[in-house]
C-alpha cells in the first residue's frame, strides 16, 4: 500500500480504525475454508458513507476491496486473494428492528443471525434461515453467500425473505433496493441479484428482512439406519408422502462417531446413518405427521426410531447435529467442506456415489446435511502437508461436482461458490451461461475492484487446486 494512499485513507478513517501490523493482517488472512492470502491494509468501517468514500478511494487507484463479516465462509468468500484492503464490517451491528405490524425486521449487516432469531421469537414471529453457524455468523454475511440451514426444505432459502436492501455498489454510490411492502415488482429485482453475489456486486450496509408467525408446534424423531441408502430411500419416502417437514438432516457413520467423542448425546456408533425429521404447524397436525414419518422410516429399515417427548429432547436431537461440523475437525488438521446439491428424489443416487468416490481415492470422506432439499455436505479431512493425499483429494472433489451436476443438481446450495468451486462454473452453467454473469459483474464493477478472483475461473481453469 504505497504511502499516499494511506494518507487519502486516513483522511476518512481514525488511525485506531486502521490496522497495519503484520499480526493483525495474518488475522484476516483466512476464513473457515481452505487458503491464506495476506491483505495490505484492513479498515474498520462505521458506516455507509464511510464504506462509500474508500470504495470510491479504491477506484481511483485499483485497490481490490474485500468485505468480511465473521468469516465463516467455506467457499473463500472474504479471502484477500489479490491483496488491498479488506473492510472489517463487524462495527456495523447497531440496528436490529423488529416491525411486528409489518412483519418485518430492519438489521444491519455486522448483526448474528442468532440474534435476529432471537428478537423476533420473543414477539412471536419467526424467520426461518438458520445456518449452523448463526451464533458466530453475521446476517450480512448469510445474506451475500444465500446462506439458509436445514429449513429451506419447507420455508425456501434466504433470498426469499430479503425484500429491501441498502448497498453501496462497487463505483462507491449508495443505492436503495427493494423496500417494505412483501409486494413489488418495479422494474429488475436488484435485490435477488445481490443476495448471493458474495460481495462482487455490491456491500449491503443495511436489509429489510422478511419475517413469519412462529408455528404453533414442533415435533422432532431421531431415526437410525444400518445401511446409508436406506436413510436416502426413507427421506424420499417421506417426501412422497404429502408431509413437507420443516428440516430433515442426516448424518453418516463418521460424523456420528465424530460426535460421540467430541460431545456425546447417546448416539448409536454402529448405525451407519441416522436421519432427523422435524415437523411444525397445528399441533394436532404434528402430532399426526410424526407418527407418520416414524411409521415410513419403520418401514424403510430403521432399527430405531426415537420422537423427542419435550423441548430438552428436542433439543438433545438437534446438539448432535449442531455438534457435527466442529466435531469432525477433530479427525484431521484440514477440512474440506462441500455441499453439492441434488433434487431430493436423486438422494439414494448421490449417496451411492459419494461411497464409491471415497473408496477410490481411499479418503476420509464423511457425509452430513441438509437431505431434505437434496443439500449434501461431502466433507474431506486430511492433513494439507500431505501432498500425495492432496492429489487425491482434489481429483475427489471434481468427481463430487461432477457426480451432483450429472444428477441434476448444482455446485452449491448454500457455501457459496467463492475460490473453492470457481472452476467448475462453466460445467453447470454453460460458457454463454458463465459469459452473461461476467457481463454483469463487468456493467456493475468495471474496474474489478469489488471483491475479485471469486466466482469467475481464472483463464484455462477446470478443477481446484489445493497443493502449491
Amino acid at each position: 500500500m504505497q504511502p499516499h494512499v494511506l494518507d487519502e485513507i486516513r483522511k476518512i478513517i481514525p488511525e485506531e480504525r486502521i490496522l497495519l501490523d503484520l499480526s493483525d493482517r495474518y488475522s484476516y488472512s483466512y476464513d473457515a475454508s481452505f487458503g491464506q492470502y495476506l491483505p495490505d491494509v484492513v479498515i474498520e468501517p462505521n458506516d455507509a458513507q464511510e464504506i462509500s468514500r474508500l470504495v470510491k478511494l479504491a477506484n481511483q487507484y485499483r485497490i481490490p476491496v474485500y468485505p468480511r463479516g465473521a468469516a465463516t465462509s467455506l467457499s473463500g468468500g472474504p479471502l484477500p486473494v489479490e491483496g488491498g484492503m479488506v473492510l472489517d464490517m463487524s462495527r456495523l451491528n447497531k440496528k436490529l428492528f423488529i416491525d411486528r405490524e409489518n412483519l418485518l425486521a430492519i438489521v444491519s449487516p455486522g448483526v448474528k443471525t442468532a440474534e435476529i432469531h432471537k428478537k423476533a421469537e420473543e414477539v412471536g414471529l419467526f424467520y426461518p434461515p438458520d445456518p449452523s453457524s448463526s451464533h458466530v455468523s453475521t446476517i450480512g454475511g448469510n445474506l451475500m453467500e444465500n446462506s439458509s440451514g436445514p429449513k429451506g426444505l419447507k420455508y425456501g432459502t434466504t433470498k426469499e425473505y430479503v425484500i429491501g436492501l441498502e448497498v453501496v455498489t462497487p463505483t462507491g454510490d449508495i443505492i436503495r433496493t427493494g423496500g417494505k411492502t412483501v409486494k413489488n415488482v418495479t422494474g429488475y429485482d436488484l435485490t435477488r441479484l445481490i443476495v448471493g453475489s458474495e460481495g462482487t456486486l455490491g456491500i449491503i450496509t443495511e436489509a429489510i428482512l422478511r419475517l413469519i408467525p412462529k408455528p404453533q408446534a414442533r415435533k422432532t424423531l431421531l431415526a437410525t439406519f444400518n445401511r446409508l441408502e436406506d436413510s436416502g430411500h426413507a427421506i424420499t419416502r417421506i417426501l412422497s408422502s404429502g408431509i413437507l417437514p420443516a428440516a430433515m438432516e442426516l448424518m453418516d457413520n463418521a460424523c456420528i462417531r465424530s460426535v460421540e467423542n467430541y460431545s456425546p448425546c447417546g448416539l448409536p456408533i454402529d448405525a451407519e446413518a441416522l436421519i432427523i425429521v422435524e415437523v411444525d404447524g397445528h399441533p394436532k397436525a404434528v402430532e399426526e405427521e410424526i407418527a407418520k414419518c416414524a411409521d415410513l422410516c419403520r418401514e424403510q429399515g430403521a432399527v430405531s426410531v426415537r420422537v423427542a417427548r419435550n423441548e430438552a429432547e428436542r433439543q438433545e436431537i438437534w446438539k448432535a447435529r449442531k455438534m457435527v461440523s466442529p466435531a469432525i475437525t477433530q479427525m484431521g488438521p484440514t477440512k474440506i467442506s462441500e455441499d453439492a446439491t441434488v433434487p431430493r428424489s436423486q438422494i439414494p443416487a448421490m449417496m451411492k456415489r459419494l461411497k464409491e468416490i471415497r473408496d477410490k481415492y481411499q479418503l476420509n470422506l464423511v457425509v452430513f446435511g441438509h437431505a431434505g432439499d437434496g443439500n449434501l455436505h461431502p466433507n474431506i479431512i486430511t492433513d494439507k502437508r500431505n501432498i500425495q493425499e492432496m492429489k487425491r483429494v482434489e481429483d475427489a472433489v471434481s468427481e463430487i461436482f461432477e457426480a451432483a451436476v450429472s444428477l441434476g443438481g448444482t455446485l452449491s446450495g448454500e457455501h457459496g461458490i467463492g475460490t473453492m468451486k470457481a472452476p467448475y462454473m462453466e460445467m453447470e452453467l454453460g460458457e454463454i451461461g458463465l459469459l452473461m454473469m461476467k457481463k454483469i459483474k463487468q456493467a456493475w464493477d468495471p474496474n474489478n475492484i469489488l471483491n475479485p478472483g471469486k466466482i469467475f475461473p481464472k483463464p484455462g481453469q477446470t478443477k481446484v487446486v489445493l497443493t502449491e
